[in-house]
């Protein structure tokens, strides 16, 4: 299919996905809430959260190579961050919490459905805002849920794992939940498109993310953390320790890495 065929393809898909997800975040949400017992009403919302991620990623053709599984059970999984299309990436096989900046509020659309879809935005500077962000990460991980974080709390073209905010870690060590880390990386063409840094905004984003053919990413879950005995800096150093030590595995000093491979020639 030629590029200007496709891109049109994709994007009349995207606006029906979208239309489908405004129904459901302002419809079928707010109906499940009242029609149903608080458990059956948010099975039923993170199946359908997942749902729809999956028809996100089977439009924009992500292509993903995962190793490891995501926890059966409540816990805190910690990833790099790259773009907002690590949310479709993650998302896609796990119902979680995502905790984002509030900036993502005011994007047309998905500021409406991730605030429906229950995300956690957080105020970077608002102690006030950041103290009652960690209350509603204990209450979710009490109520046995995931919670998905990214603790650079900024994006980076994926070559580098920033310092992580140690303070995202400890409604984990309060709740004694597991910590799981995760790692990120694009692959091919859309190692250099995929990340959403400096003035980037999200529509002409989108646009170039539609634009290819397809989106290549490994994404592995890594082993939990043990945290026992340790305090929320140990364990953010060791959790983005874990990850970089992955996601060096594909540098190119390391190019032979097996799982690289599959990638490239894919």
């Amino acid at each position: 299919m030629k590029p200007k065929l496709r891109l049109l393809y994709k994007l009349s898909f995207i606006i029906l996905l979208f239309n489908y997800g405004l129904i459901i975040a302002g419809g079928v949400f707010p109906a499940l809430n009242l029609l149903c017992p608080a458990n059956k009403a948010k099975n039923k919302r993170d199946a359908l959260k997942t749902h729809w991620l999956k028809r996100f990623s089977a439009i924009i053709n992500l292509s993903v190579i995962k190793e490891g599984e995501p926890p059966e059970r409540g816990a805190l999984l910690v990833s790099n961050h790259i773009s907002w299309l690590d949310i479709i990436v993650i998302g896609q096989y796990l119902p979680a919490y995502f905790v984002a900046k509030s900036d993502i509020l005011s994007w047309p659309i998905i500021g409406y459905l991730s605030r429906q879809g229950g995300t956690i935005f957080i105020r970077r500077g608002d102690k006030k805002h950041i103290k009652a962000t960690a209350e509603k990460m204990v209450w979710a991980l009490k109520q046995n849920s995931k919670i998905v974080a990214f603790p650079e709390g900024t994006t980076t073209r994926g070559d580098e794992v920033l310092g992580f905010h140690a303070s995202l870690f400890q409604p984990a060590l309060l709740t004694r939940s597991a910590i799981q880390p995760v790692a990120l990386q694009y692959q091919g063409l859309a190692k250099q498109q995929a990340p959403f840094i400096g003035d980037d905004a999200f529509i002409p984003h989108l646009i170039r993310m539609l634009s290819l053919d397809r989106i290549e990413v490994r994404l592995c879950f890594l082993p939990v953390i043990n945290s026992s005995g340790k305090n929320r800096h140990s364990v953010s150093l060791e959790t983005r320790n874990r990850i970089w030590s992955k996601i060096s595995e594909c540098s190119p000093e390391n190019e032979s890495n097996q799982q690289c491979l599959k990638l490239s020639n894919k």
